[in-house]
């Protein structure tokens, strides 16, 4: 599991880290990574060129390919927010090497044309109090191509910062990958 973060996070988000132990714990190995050098991190167009971010996510991606230590192993994303876009970039250039996407209040509408062509398994996760998210999330479930969900954790805002609501998305996520990964 390849973990995007969105803009203004690192590998280091408390989040991101929460969700990858409980995907551990579930025996899936993760991978979070920085797409942006700290040199890039300081110009604030950057952490918003989607672009950009899906040609770092790509190239990670090729690197596992070539990991004599991870040949064979089955290749997820797990996307938040801006992140999310890019991961969807990602599995809609390498289908058959993205097994599931799974999107955390993630921002797909900045996708829309490259969602259409998307036929990974995606799980889009929004907080019931992120209502402009689950505006968003509903338009790309309608234009995803392959299995889909959309799940929205009850209670929670786009961050998921509340008590509890993390680990429903990281159960969330490690139902979706027991199913397709």
């Amino acid at each position: 599991m390849l973990f995007v973060h969105g803009s203004g996070s690192s590998r280091f988000s408390p989040r991101n880290q929460y969700a990858a132990k409980i995907l551990q714990s579930a025996h899936f190995g993760t991978l979070l990574i920085d797409l942006l050098s700290k040199g890039e991190e300081v110009n604030p167009q950057n952490r918003f060129n989607i672009p950009l971010l899906a040609k770092r996510v790509l190239g990670i991606i090729g690197w596992i390919q070539k990991e004599k230590s991870l040949k064979g192993l089955s290749l997820s994303l797990f996307g938040a927010s801006i992140g999310a876009a890019a991961a969807l970039i990602a599995a809609k250039e390498l289908p058959q090497v993205i097994k599931a996407v799974i999107s955390r209040g993630g921002r797909p509408d900045l996708v829309q044309e490259e969602v259409e062509k998307v036929f990974s398994p995606t799980l889009l996760i929004v907080g019931e109090l992120d209502f402009e998210g689950i505006t968003l999330n509903e338009s790309a479930l309608e234009r995803l191509r392959g299995p889909k969900k959309l799940e929205i954790v009850s209670g929670a805002t786009h961050l998921f910062e509340e008590s509890g609501y993390l680990e429903q998305v990281a159960k969330l996520a490690v139902h979706w990958l027991e199913k397709y990964a």
